[in-house]
């Protein structure tokens, strides 16, 4: 019988295995560059070949298209340009950037972060960090920057295992990635994605940005108690009482009264904010209604309304506690917002290479449509097919950590492929979005895995990357049966995953 020490020896040596293959793989961009590569060289030979497919909606014989002839090359070329600035993703998200930078400078988003754990009775403030974890997307990336750090410093003030407390924000911020009660720039971002692959089936067919919103929103009790059940049951009886080592500084995690005003009419903002936005799309006569009544128009300014609803607070709250002092200071505050969005810029010309080449060669359509005739013939469809898809979603993303990145490659392939089953695009990206959460906390390879250990650090000296995804296993675990049990019995109950969102697709 092995002992724990070879159970030990035989977990680490996996992870040292995993950190090893995941630092050979390279960058996201170099990725793209090659994938780009490979389509083109693909084209080029299965053209020759002369593989086709039937198209199952309109019966036409589909063949793919040789992008490396004459008149492949010459389209790449001619149409490099627009394929970049034509880009979804890119537009959306610097737009959304613009507002987010705004409210993050003005510090706005760490005053709200630190005002809504702090306003909860101690029993409630493991479940309270670990969902403002969640909502912590809003700002992109400021909950681990702001709130894995202050989840420590709460329960070390409270007596309790510092660790315990990062672990929980951790995995609220990044295991539980993707569920949040309100829209987030990852929303439109992946809808963006999600619509040129379902257009490869149905050249009409449009995915919003709340798409999945029923379904994330709704994800959010559900992660946030199983986070707590994990760090009060699992993890702090493991962690044991916490021995200080040396002397730690106390974190400020208290509100001054100016950033309280700051606070309060920023809040007021929004609120009358809100109000105006219903009056533009609640009534029939709103500005934001269609011709035929529809909610179209309200849901394609989803991006611009989530810029105002991030500027105008933003603004407010520093104009108050003078953090703005001049128009100068926000145009500042909006150019270093783009600026650090430098590489997700090259990463999106890459991508959209891509996406345009392989719906170019038309052989995303043709894989989807054989490959889906493939899993009828075995018999692999409904529920099964899902769950499956969701944990390659997850294998994949311990591998790559952008979920961008993952879904510009997987969209045009299993979008597809689950539509000419019966499954909507919505559905597809839910179940994507599932697979790529709880994961995050368990690969080195996540962007800011360091931060989070130089963090428990201040707390535990010698603590390392064993100890950080040791004690991140059983959220990962946790939050993938329950997130999976709960997708299996919204799809079983034939609930949509957001507006107008259905669940499965009807040619």
């Amino acid at each position: 019988m092995k002992n724990n020490s070879d159970k030990v020896s035989v977990i680490q040596k996996l992870l040292d295995w995993v950190e090893r293959s995941g630092n050979k793989l390279p960058q996201p961009v170099t990725l793209f560059l090659i994938l780009i590569a490979i389509v083109l060289i693909a084209s080029w030979i299965a053209s020759f070949f002369n593989i086709t497919a039937v198209h199952p909606g309109t019966k036409h014989e589909i063949s793919v298209v040789n992008l490396l002839n004459e008149e492949g090359i010459q389209r790449i070329f001619t149409q490099m340009v627009t394929v970049f600035t034509s880009f979804p993703p890119l537009g959306l998200v610097l737009v959304v950037m613009l507002g987010i930078g705004v409210a993050e400078r003005s510090g706005l988003i760490a005053v709200s972060l630190k005002a809504f754990v702090s306003s909860v009775p101690s029993k409630l403030i493991t479940f309270s960090v670990v969902t403002a974890g969640m909502l912590s997307s809003l700002a992109a990336d400021a909950g681990y920057v702001v709130l894995i750090p202050l989840g420590a410093a709460i329960f070390y003030g409270m007596g309790r295992h510092p660790i315990a407390g990062l672990a929980a924000a951790f995995a609220g911020v990044s295991g539980g990635f993707g569920a949040n009660l309100f829209l987030t720039s990852l929303d439109p971002l992946l809808a963006a994605f999600t619509t040129p692959a379902a257009q490869i089936i149905d050249p009409n067919y449009i995915v919003d940005a709340p798409a999945n919103w029923y379904f994330m929103a709704a994800s959010v009790p559900l992660v946030g108690i199983a986070g707590t059940y994990v760090t009060e049951k699992v993890l702090e009886p493991r962690l044991g009482k916490y021995k200080p080592e040396g002397d730690i500084e106390e974190a400020n995690n208290e509100i001054t009264d100016l950033e309280r005003k700051g606070l309060k009419w920023a809040g007021i903002s929004v609120l009358i904010s809100l109000v105006i936005i219903g009056f533009m799309f609640i009534p029939e006569w709103g500005v934001l209604r269609g011709e035929d009544g529809s909610f179209n128009p309200f849901f394609t300014s989803i991006v611009p309304l989530m810029l105002f609803l991030f500027f105008i607070p933003g603004l407010i709250y520093g104009i108050i506690t003078k953090s703005v002092k001049s128009d100068k200071q926000v145009a500042s505050m909006t150019a270093e917002s783009m600026s650090s969005m430098g590489g997700y810029i090259v990463l999106a010309f890459a991508a959209a290479q891509f996406v345009a080449y392989f719906n170019w060669s038309n052989l995303g359509l043709i894989l989807a449509i054989n490959g889906a005739d493939g899993l009828k013939s075995i018999g692999f469809t409904g529920v099964p097919l899902l769950v499956a898809f969701i944990i390659v979603s997850s294998i994949i993303n311990i591998l790559i950590g952008s979920a961008s990145a993952k879904w510009a490659i997987m969209a045009p392939i299993f979008v597809p492929m689950l539509m000419l089953m019966g499954y909507s695009p919505e559905l597809t990206q839910a179940a994507y979005r599932v697979g790529d959460s709880y994961t995050n906390i368990l690969t080195p390879l996540l962007p800011y895995f360091p931060l989070v250990i130089v963090f428990a650090q201040k707390y535990v000296k010698n603590i390392g990357i064993g100890t950080i995804i040791s004690s991140m296993l059983p959220f990962a675990i946790v939050f993938a049966i329950v997130r999976i049990i709960m997708f299996v019995i919204w799809v079983a109950l034939g609930i949509p995953v957001g507006p107008d969102a259905p669940l499965y697709y009807t040619p």
